[in-house]
């Protein structure tokens, strides 16, 4: 996240290829959300997903949604929180104790549940938690387990994708909301639609011209997507994942099991109004869930630009895991001497 600066390139290289925009702006007497001049629905500009609502029900939570009490007692407890943490006396790094890790200063996490105070974004399974692991997923989800105990770090390999800055903890696909730079753009010609997230600033580029998906054995970090309409709403179909990407809803908990690579994404997005954007995924993977489960929030509008997010650029992080093994190899080598 060093060194940010607007996220211009992209859209002045994908501004060229667009229609002139709409400038009629939905009316409140309208259901009808605003078009392009050739007819479909207006989904363009940058969308914030940030929520203090999770993805998965607390195991302590039995109703579907919150009172606005709650909701004030919600927001109120996340201001405060976010306070004593500005506020907090910094610790420093210690060797072979405190890691250290970001201040407040870098989280953007917000302060407020979604709109409908839903107690999580899961909205199927009914109880609002993720479906058991498939016995297929248990197995793997063991496995990786019992590996990472004895090999946490014998290379880069075995990081996850996260770590390596190869795709966003909260970008997806499929987007779920997580400690900052939580903004999503879209673009939209008559042929594409482009979904350009703020983490790892990746640019997920959509035909819509019912062309065949890519031939299977070719496997994407982000997938290979396909879109349609379904009336109002766009919707984009998923799969070909990499089967080294792993995919788990961090933050979330989800059984700890990482998704195939055989895992197939639906997500819909509809535009309410001129500030609300709603946003649902169903996630099927039979080799890692026992059933296919759903998300859905509403994102908002918001005027601010696109920030870079220097992954790769600045990711001490990887120096600093494989060097802080090795110190503990080396170390565990003497003391069995």
């Amino acid at each position: 996240m060093s060194h940010r600066r607007f996220a211009i390139g992209l859209a002045v290289i994908i501004g060229v290829t667009l229609l002139p925009a709409v400038v009629t702006a939905q009316s409140p007497e309208s259901s009808s959300p605003p078009r392009l001049p050739w007819g479909a629905p207006d989904l363009q500009g940058i969308w914030d997903f940030r929520t203090i609502t999770p993805l998965q029900r607390p195991e302590d939570q039995e109703e579907e949604f919150l009172s606005v009490e709650e909701v004030a007692g919600l927001e109120q407890a996340a201001v405060d929180r976010a306070l004593e943490l500005w506020e907090a006396n910094s610790r420093r790094t210690e060797a072979g104790g405190n890691v250290g890790g970001y201040n407040n200063f870098w989280m953007d996490q917000g302060t407020k549940p979604i709109d409908t105070r839903r107690t999580s974004l899961i909205v199927d399974p009914p109880n609002g938690r993720f479906p058991e692991l498939s016995t297929e997923g248990q197995q793997r989800a063991d496995a990786r387990r019992a590996y990472l105990e004895e090999h946490p770090a014998d290379s880069y390999l075995d990081r996850n994708t996260s770590d390596r800055c190869i795709v966003g903890f909260n970008a997806g696909p499929p987007i779920t909301p997580l400690a900052y730079n939580q903004n999503m753009q879209f673009f939209q010609t008559p042929e594409y639609v482009v979904v350009y997230t703020e983490m790892v600033h990746t640019p997920r580029i959509v035909p819509l011209d019912g062309r065949p998906m890519i031939d299977e054995d070719i496997r994407l970090w982000t997938g290979d997507s396909r879109g349609y309409w379904e009336g109002d709403t766009l919707v984009i179909e998923t799969g070909n994942f990499n089967a080294e990407r792993r995919w788990i809803p961090l933050g979330s908990g989800g059984g700890g099991a990482g998704a195939s690579e055989n895992m197939t994404l639906v997500e819909r997005f509809t535009r309410l109004d001129d500030d609300t954007l709603e946003y649902t995924f169903t996630v099927s993977d039979p080799e890692t869930w026992s059933r296919p489960w759903t998300s859905s929030q509403p994102m908002r509008r918001t005027d601010s630009p696109l920030y870079e997010y220097a992954c790769h650029e600045g990711n001490y992080s990887m120096e600093g895991i494989l060097g802080g093994t090795r110190a503990d190899e080396a170390k565990a080598a003497q003391g069995s001497n």
